[in-house]
């Protein structure tokens, strides 16, 4: 089940890769990107696949995966999202990802997710740090901390 909209109240479609504003899918690897006046790159797992692809690439290229767990109706996530955006843009050498930890339950209880938002810095596929909540001043040090790894 895809989210809807959380960004244009007037679409109605599912974000999950449809989304007419919130998405563009990549032909090529099947990722959506968000088009909502963000510079940052974020991208949003829906799928294992996309979760084994993204850590596989982190391991591979020495970079720090960030994974932002929330769910579309949780008010502190809405008001971390531009953040996270903005952090996706000032560090090129992170990969920021999201999931939807009603999307992909399972997934997100093997991470121990207790509640949204919640943010994991991996490297190398091991947790290196974690925030719960949407301590924006926080998360800008944990991932400032997290680059100069």
């Amino acid at each position: 089940m895809g989210n809807r909209c959380a960004r244009t109240p007037s679409c109605r479609k599912l974000w999950s890769r449809i989304c007419c504003c919130c998405s563009n899918i990549n032909k090529y690897n099947g990722q959506a990107k968000s088009h909502h006046g963000s510079k940052g790159l974020v991208y949003p797992v829906t799928r294992i696949e996309i979760w084994e692809e993204k850590i596989t690439e982190a391991k591979t290229n020495g970079k720090i995966l960030v994974v932002n767990f929330n769910v579309s109706w949780c008010v502190p996530c809405k008001k971390l999202e531009p953040i996270f955006r903005e952090l996706a843009s000032r560090y090129p050498s992170m990969i920021f990802v999201t999931i939807d930890v009603e999307e992909l339950a399972e997934f997100s209880n093997e991470w121990n997710v207790e509640a949204t938002p919640t943010i994991v810095f991996l490297k190398d596929g091991r947790q290196i740090d974690k925030l719960v909540g949407a301590e924006t001043s926080e998360l800008q040090k944990k991932t400032a901390a997290a680059a100069d790894l």
